[in-house]
């Protein structure tokens, strides 16, 4: 290599690297049965890819190769024949019909926002919430309390919202969860003519009322009950929830309740044209 690199002598390079001038005359011979030992692991990398070079020498034993296993690390190397690095899963992710950063609310039932949340039980049973949050008035529509919530059920909770309210939300906006992405889902906005605004993978900011919601759910709701079971999780989260959208005051809607504003709510009257 330093021969063919540098341009120099064979005797000087032997004499730097401190090697006999014998040792570059040697010709390596291969074993009579090299290519079939290699094409047997090249097929057992291909039929086992998760496996390494250890277990093809004692797979190679089992089929009554006499190899050792250093001549089969070195065939394996010079094969090439290492074990891929393990790629990440692809995560399916929703598609948007309007970027959700873009999307703003500007009239009650425009944007539902949705999301999970997650407490346990005193004898340490987990409970599941689905929480809808209307953003422009910011009511909590639904505190959904069960031990697991699918997408079947979440497409079963929306069709009673809207049944309860009498219209469907022009926008959803929520996480790539696999709840969100479900067909099911996509299907029952397809149906009520909603559409869809899913924020990026690990970006929760960008479905900021949901979270302020959480945060005040948290603090002032899961932190201070004890829950004793799921029916006393239930009565427990939907009196809060009737609390917070009748009596609490909300700072970004003038001091008033969520229910207050979105009753005092009047749309501004349409421009007239010069």
């Amino acid at each position: 290599m330093l021969c063919d690199r540098l341009g120099v002598s064979e005797r000087w390079a032997c004499r730097v690297v401190g090697q006999h001038r014998s040792t570059q005359r040697h010709e390596p011979t291969r074993a009579g049965d090299d290519a079939a030992l290699r094409a047997q692991l090249r097929q057992f990398s291909k039929e086992r890819p998760r496996w390494g070079y250890r277990r093809a020498h004692h797979h190679l034993r089992e089929l009554g190769w006499e190899v050792n296993r250093k001549r089969v690390q070195r065939c394996w190397r010079e094969e090439g024949l290492r074990v891929p690095q393990r790629a990440r899963k692809r995560r399916r992710l929703g598609e948007s019909t309007v970027p959700a950063q873009r999307l703003r609310a500007q009239r009650p039932n425009q944007v539902w926002a949705f999301d999970f949340q997650f407490d346990q039980t005193a004898d340490g049973r987990m409970l599941k919430l689905q929480n809808i949050v209307d953003e422009f008035t910011r009511e909590a529509l639904v505190m959904l309390v069960e031990p697991n919530i699918d997408a079947d059920t979440v497409v079963a909770t929306l069709e009673r919202l809207v049944a309860e309210r009498g219209v469907a939300p022009e926008f959803l906006r929520m996480d790539n969860g696999p709840e969100m992405t479900a067909h099911a889902l996509e299907d029952w906005c397809q149906f009520s003519n909603a559409g869809t605004a899913y924020i990026e993978p690990g970006s929760p900011w960008q479905n900021p009322f949901v979270e302020s919601f959480h945060s005040r759910v948290r603090d002032e709701l899961l932190d201070v009950e004890e829950l004793a079971c799921l029916v006393e999780a239930r009565v427990v989260i939907e009196d809060w929830r009737e609390d917070y959208n009748r009596r609490r005051p909300h700072s970004s809607l003038g001091m008033r309740a969520p229910a207050v504003f979105a009753a005092q709510w009047t749309p501004d009257p349409p421009a007239i044209a010069a």
